[in-house]
């Protein structure tokens, strides 16, 4: 009995030693410490996104108003909002994967507006595809040439995620696959420039020419949105959501549509919901308390597409064929 005893009694402390080993080791491949700590065998440099307050109001504004996260729907303002402001982190730049997912939340706000609108976001979502397979394309090349950054310290983790967690495998994945040229929209701009990707004559499948055209279309949401945050005409009348996704479309995309396409959208603008829905679509019950909700995601709307307007005048990109 003594001996029985003594036995399971060895077994636990060597589990619990063999536990205690496995999560020192996990440890040392979570972020420690700030950016500059990094770059070690031992400490990776990975990329994340800081929790930053939705809106930072200026000096003598009101405070941004509280976002909830809206129960039952697929698109949450919050989240867009969250996205954006993570996309605009670095001053001079877009950060390129808070900007795609920014559009992730877009798209679901399209596609909350019924079918019809499948004639924008289904062209939308196929350039956000594209992007993220040419980043993913051009970070699995760069892999190639560069090799691992320490095979021996990359084996231990691998060997670590495959005993632990699955979410180590993803965090192992994503410092496998990680290109800094394509970590913005700038250095993505420039890698392009750089190995020739671009063509200023004809059309190519370039992330460039991508993204230019969703920079329009983020336009043509930004004008839908101030639309609807606009209070009522002199009549006491607001117009509809479908006269203001024409005006936007107007100045935004029709300039760059042919002309069966700008017919079709017509058909789009009428089968838009009411102005009451699309209140729904952001969690408010009146007119008074979407306003604050809806200047705050359009201001955060405007910085990044100011922010990338910038990228592509300097590299003469708002007219790529």
């Amino acid at each position: 009995m003594v001996s029985l005893t003594r036995m399971k009694l060895l077994r636990l402390l060597l589990l619990a030693a063999m536990l205690a080993l496995l999560l020192f080791i996990s440890s040392l491949w979570l972020p420690q410490g700030g950016v500059r700590d990094c770059g070690g065998s031992w400490q990776p440099c990975l990329k994340f996104y800081r929790q930053t307050p939705l809106l930072v109001p200026e000096e003598g504004a009101e405070a941004p108003p509280l976002i909830p996260e809206c129960p039952g729907q697929s698109f949450q303002a919050r989240r867009l909002l969250r996205y954006l402001k993570s996309s605009l982190e670095n001053a001079d730049d877009v950060l390129l994967e808070p900007y795609l997912q920014s559009w992730d939340q877009l798209l679901k706000f399209m596609e909350s507006l019924g079918t019809m609108v499948g004639f924008f976001s289904h062209k939308v979502k196929e350039k956000v595809v594209l992007i993220r397979e040419l980043s993913l394309k051009r970070s699995l090349e760069a892999h190639g040439k560069r090799g691992p950054p320490d095979s021996s310290g990359l084996q231990i983790g691998v060997s670590v995620a495959k005993k632990t967690r699955a979410d180590y495998m993803k965090l192992l994945a994503d410092f496998f696959f990680l290109s800094e040229a394509n970590l913005s929209v700038r250095s993505m701009v420039e890698a392009e420039l750089k190995d020739g990707v671009v063509d200023f004559s004809r059309r190519t499948d370039s992330g460039c020419r991508t993204l230019l055209r969703l920079h329009r279309s983020l336009l043509w949401l930004k004008l839908m949105l101030e639309g609807l945050a606009e209070g009522p005409d002199a009549d006491g009348r607001y117009r509809t959501p479908g006269e203001l996704s024409r005006a936007a479309y107007m100045v935004a995309l029709a300039p760059h549509h042919p002309w069966v396409l700008r017919q079709a959208a017509e058909f789009v603008f009428l089968a838009l919901p009411d102005r009451r829905y699309f209140l729904q679509l952001v969690c408010v019950r009146s007119q008074r308390e979407a306003a604050p909700v809806l200047h705050a995601i359009i201001n955060a709307l405007a910085l990044v597409h100011k922010q990338t307007q910038r990228i592509l005048v300097e590299h003469d990109m708002l007219e790529l064929p």
